[in-house]
Order: structure tokens, then sequence, then C-alpha cells
């Protein structure tokens, strides 16, 4: 008999699934049991800034038959135990579930237990939510959310969950997340793996595993349909369909996987992070193929061609873009006609998307709506501008194609396996003359030829015949910046001088965001705070504000009120270009530190000693370096009678440091602040 996906089964035998906790070190804890001593939570884990622990979090899948879909599904199930240790961490006890939806089908949650447990009057106080306080959201179209918030919180409560999901998208083997911002203590996930489905395992994180085990067992599964039979008859006339049942059963391993880990760190933002999904501990599962005896493999792991070509087809993707659009004629034709090349007619196409569309905000690489709706209301999701974009540059003969890929803050995609919920982001990519560009119209102070940070993630795929990757990497981004300070005595007495700063491009790019928000005199003004009440900012400039290609340009006048009838004065030559305090607070760091370029930061202050006094002392001059060649400080300052020089530079040789790394750049940014921070001291000459 021959098998096909599809199975006939209305029972599965032998199929059986439950916890274990391996003998030598015991889950401490019984679920659905709180005791007082429970509320006592003790963990080297846990201090002064501990909001919430996840005392245990144990999850189990198991595959059943699906008797009315002829098919396997899927049994989820999660048991979670928190402690509440401060209101800050009343946002551990918002629980949200998550359920795939595909057209009329649903994962279904049932079997939903939560209670609030808390200590009042010596005793121990349970309170139950109630069916009528979870309520679904819908996310998008494919997810939404059962979500409930535990009632009667106080510091100090115990909160305990459990509930089933109930999955007819075998391709669904629910994943399992170890790591939270809170403590986890135990977190174990079990899965029973019939050898018909193949998955691929995908780990990420920098947390070991207690246990990572799997156990095989050879399992008989037995079925039963429902068939139909002709009866017999003779001379022509058959006997009426009966009703039966045809038993079978299949013989295959089931590989019955334990993973644990104990006793793991919270994982909080810290500065230089892209975002956490990209370090949290977690396992994933992605169905390769499913091959039940004598019957044919049925292959779900995509090639990116097949995806690619897919893409080309979609009703909200490829056809809008793939069409001749001759209505778009008119419109681009204007904004190309004085054109002398292919380069300046994309410049011009580009130039036109960004400045007269505005983004929603929304992401993801698909159109939210027909072109002729985003041309007609000027404005779309990144998906509609940027492919927008890419139909008015094939309007005019443009070799240009689709790129799409992951923000930072959306994490990174898998190098080998095309998993198309990780992206959500798409871009353009322009061939001319065997030049290549990029480009992004959603932002309005975005440069020809330039793209947004938030892009450089690693790797992207252009969706082509050949659907090859291609990297942007914060590493290849370098942020030149200079800044030259001058102050010398004036004929009144006084000291005064000038600072001019040209930052780098993405500095820039930022001051024009924050300028096109707000307005140039309240940037002005926000300068001027940053100064002590000695130093009076006049005449502040701002030149190539609208010049996007351009660096721009920072200047004002500068007034040194401290000199006068003081004996001693402290002056900082860093003004207030000083760094005053340290990135890296954490004294450590469980994932990469990912910074969104390299940097060349160069300072440079001149300045006359001011008449009637004299440099009673100097900072020392010092040069240290980042893992001998990954970066370098240096603070050089000499005087003569007569003046100070002082040149600074950062130098930040690559973006990324391994968590390896952190101590290292943690001290080496610690000795920067400090250095910065100290100050020329100047004596009256009696």
């Amino acid at each position: 008999m021959k098998y096909p996906v599809k199975l006939s089964a209305a029972l599965v035998c032998g199929l059986f699934f439950h916890f274990s906790i391996v003998a030598q070190d015991k889950l401490p804890i019984k679920f659905g049991k709180v005791a007082i001593e429970d509320f006592d939570v003790k963990s080297a884990l846990i201090d002064s800034s501990t909001n919430a622990v996840v005392v245990a979090d144990l999850g189990s899948s198991e595959f059943i038959a699906n008797s009315s879909e002829l098919t396997f599904s899927l049994i989820f199930k999660e048991k979670k135990r928190i402690k509440i240790i401060t209101k800050n961490g009343f946002t551990a006890a918002t629980i949200s579930i998550p359920l795939y939806v595909s057209g009329n089908k649903s994962e279904t949650l049932s079997d939903l237990d939560a209670f609030t447990y808390n200590i009042q009057n010596g005793n121990i106080v349970k309170t139950k939510i109630e069916k009528s306080a979870v309520f679904t959201e819908k996310h998008n179209k494919n997810w939404i959310y059962k979500k409930f918030t535990f009632p009667a919180l106080k510091e100090g409560s115990i909160i305990e969950y459990s509930y089933e999901v109930k999955s007819d998208f075998f391709f669904n083997l629910q994943p399992w997340i170890f790591q939270s911002e809170y403590p986890v203590l135990w977190s174990q996930y079990e899965a029973g793996i019939p050898e018909f489905y193949k998955y691929v395992t995908l780990s990420q994180g920098y947390q070991p595993f207690f246990i990572n085990t799997v156990k095989k067992s050879n399992t008989s599964f037995s079925f039963t349909e429902h068939v139909e039979r002709q009866g017999g008859g003779n001379l022509g006339n058959a006997a009426p369909l009966s009703s039966g049942l045809n038993s079978f059963k299949v013989d295959g391993m089931v590989d019955y996987h334990t993973w644990v880990m104990k006793n793991v760190p919270g994982l909080k933002e810290e500065p230089f992070t892209t975002t956490i999904r990209n370090s949290i501990a977690k396992i994933e599962f992605q169905l390769s193929e499913v091959a039940f005896p004598n019957s044919p493999v049925h292959n779900y792991m995509d090639t990116w061609q097949n995806v690619s070509e897919e893409l080309k087809k979609d009703d909200e993707f490829g056809v809008p873009i793939n069409k001749s659009n001759s209505w778009l004629d008119d419109e681009v034709n204007g904004i190309v006609k004085t054109a002398a090349s292919k380069k300046e007619k994309v410049k011009k196409i580009f130039e036109y998307v960004r400045d007269h569309y505005s983004c929603n905000g929304n992401s993801g690489y698909y159109t939210n709506a027909t072109l002729k709706d985003v041309v007609k209301n000027k404005n779309g999701s990144v998906g509609d501008i940027n492919l927008l974009l890419i139909a008015m540059l094939r309007n005019q003969k443009i070799d240009v194609d689709p790129v799409i890929l992951s923000t930072r803050d959306h994490g990174f995609v898998h190098e080998f396996y095309p998993l198309m919920g990780r992206y959500n982001y798409v871009i353009a990519k322009v061939n001319i003359d065997n030049e290549v560009m990029y480009l992004d119209a959603t932002e309005p102070q975005l440069a020809f030829n330039k793209l947004p940070l938030q892009v450089y993630n690693g790797q992207a795929r252009i969706i082509s015949t050949e659907a090859l990757p291609v990297y942007f990497v914060a590493d290849s981004l370098k942020e030149s910046s200079n800044t030259m300070v001058i102050i010398i005595n004036n004929d009144k007495g006084g000291m005064e001088g000038g600072f001019t700063s040209k930052p780098g491009y993405y500095n820039s790019l930022g001051l024009r965001n924050k300028v096109a928000k707000t307005t140039i005199e309240e940037y002005k003004k926000s300068i001027r705070e940053n100064y002590a009440e000695e130093i009076e900012i006049t005449n502040v400039t701002i030149d190539s504000l609208k010049l996007l290609n351009e660096p721009i340009a920072i200047n004002y006048d500068i007034k040194l009120k401290a000199f006068g009838d003081a004996d001693i004065v402290y002056f900082n030559p860093m003004l207030a270009e000083a760094k005053k305090k340290n990135p890296f607070i954490a004294a450590e760091r469980f994932y990469p530190v990912e910074m969104p370029y390299t940097i060349d930061d160069i300072y440079t202050f001149n300045m006359e000693i001011p008449k009637g006094y004299k440099v009673d002392e100097l900072p020392k001059s010092t040069r240290v370096k980042l893992n001998e060649n990954e970066g370098m400080f240096e603070y050089l300052i000499s005087a003569t009678e007569t003046s100070i020089q002082m040149r600074r530079r950062l130098v930040i040789k690559k973006a990324n440091f391994a968590n390896e790394d952190y101590q290292t750049l943690r001290d080496f940014y610690g000795f920067m602040v400090n250095k910065e921070a100290e100050q020329i001291v100047f004596k009256k000459i009696k």
C-alpha cells in the first residue's frame, strides 16, 4: 500500500510524549502547586535591577493524527511560572500567544489556565483569569494573537499559566525561546519528530545547552480509515454501497529531542545593538521535506531561484513592476525630459519619487495598494514607494531589479535558507554601464545612491533570474568627521574665536532629519545649551543643509568669559565635544556590539594663552590602541609661552565586535571619556 502525504488516519498509537527532567538536576517546582517557600526565589542572577524572574518555562511538541483532515497535526503545550519582583516587572504579566491563520483554517488555542498567586495574612490567595479577559488581536493576514493580562498583580506575585495549541500546519513546528529580558532559571523544550518529517534546526544565541539530547524509538503508528465498498451482484445488478473501516500500520522512527538551558541571564537592550532578536537564545525549525513509506518525497525547502520566480509572478510584488505601465508615460517622460544620460534619468526619477511621495512608516516588500493608488495618494509603504520607483525606472528601459532585505531592527536573515518571514524591506538595484547603484526613495533627506543605516544588516537578495545575494555591512561604511576650534586674544582683553565642524554623511543626515522635524532655530538653541555659562555662542550657521550629497558644515563664534579677575581657571579644551559618559554601562555583555559604521573623528584645538595668565597644569599626551589594530585613540597636547595646540583623534576600524571583546571596548571608551574630561589649569600671573 502507498501512503500519500495526506495520510488516511484516525488514530496514532505509540507517540506518547511528556515532560522528562534529568534525575540528577530536577526541576525544583511543581506546576499548579505553589507553597509559601516558593515566593522566596533565590538565584545569583537576581540583583537590585531585576524586575521579574522566569522560574521555569516548559514546552513540548508532538505529532498526532488529524482524523478530519486525514493528515498529522501538531500539538504544542507550554507551562510557565514567573515571579514578579517590582512594579517594573508587571510587563511580564501581559501574555501574547500567536496563532497561525491561512485562508479559512487557523491554529486553535485550548486548555488555557492562568493564575496569580499572592500571600495575604500568611495564606496563599489564588486568582484565576476568566475566559472573558482573553481577547483576540489581528496582527496581519497570517497571524492573530490571543492576549491577556494577569489580575491582582502585586510586587512579589507569582504568575503561572499553561495552554495547548493545535495546528494543522505541520510546517509550523513551534520554535522555542530560552531567553528573555528577565533571568530564566530553567527553560526546557521537548519535541518528538517522526522520521517522515524532516526539519532543519536553526539555533542562535550565546548560552550553552545544559541538556541537548535525542533518543530514537521505533514506533508503529496505527491508522483507521473509513472506506466505501461496492457490494457484489450478478446480471448487472450491483449491490448497494456499504461503509467500512480499513486499518493499517506505518512503522517509523521517532526522534525524541530534549533541549534545556538553566540560569540564563536576562538580555537587555544596550547601546550599539541592532536588535535583541539576533542574539536571544532560541531554536527554530524549517520544514525541508515530507517522506512517507512508498510515497514520493515532497520537498518544502525552496531554492532562491524558485522563490525569485514566484515573487515575479506575485500580484503584490512582481506583477506591478513587470507590466508595461504605459499609464506612467506622461508623468515619467516629463520628469526626465531634460536628462542628458541614463544615469541622469535615474537620478531625476529617484529625486522625484523621494521628494513627492511620503512613506507612511510601514515596512515590507509587498505593495499594500495598487501603483495607481500610490500615485494618486502620493504616499504608501516602503514596498509601495520603492516598487513604484522600480516601475518608473523600467518605464524608461533602465536595468533595475528589486532587492529584498531585513532591516537592522528586524534581525538577521539566514545565509542559506529562503525564510521569507525574516525579510521586511525592498530597495532598487540599478545597473548602468557596469556601474551599480542602490536606491531607497522612502527617506526625504537621503541622497542619491545612498542607503539608510537600517539596511546595513548583512545579506540581501536580488530578485532576478539568478537570485544572487548581495551584502550590506556596516564595516563598509566609514564616518569621517573633522572639527576645528581656534581661540585668540581680542583687542579688548577678552578671548574669542571660531568653531567649525564637518560631520560625516550619516551624522549630517541625522542633523538634516532633526532640523526637518523642528526648526533651524531650535537646533541652534540646542547647541547653545550644550555650553556652560562661561562660554558664549553667537552667529550659528549651518551650511549645505539642502545639498544632500554634501556634508553639513556647522560654524559659530565663541567668546570665553571665564578669564578676567579669576586667579585660577579650569578649562576643558574639548569644549562641548567631549564624550561625557561611557556608552558601555553594563559590567558584562552577552551578545556582540554592533556599531552603525566605522569611525575616524578628528578634533583640533588651537588657543592663544590668555593675557595675564600662564599654564599651570596641562593634560598629558597619550595614544592607546584598541586590540592592536582595530582602533586607536590619541590625545596630543603641547604648549608654548604663547599658545596651546591639541589634537584628538578617534579611529574605530570595524563596526562589529564579538561579546568577548566587550570588556576591552568598554575599557577603551572609559579611558577616552576620562581623558576628554581633563582640564588645562591656568594661573594668573602675579
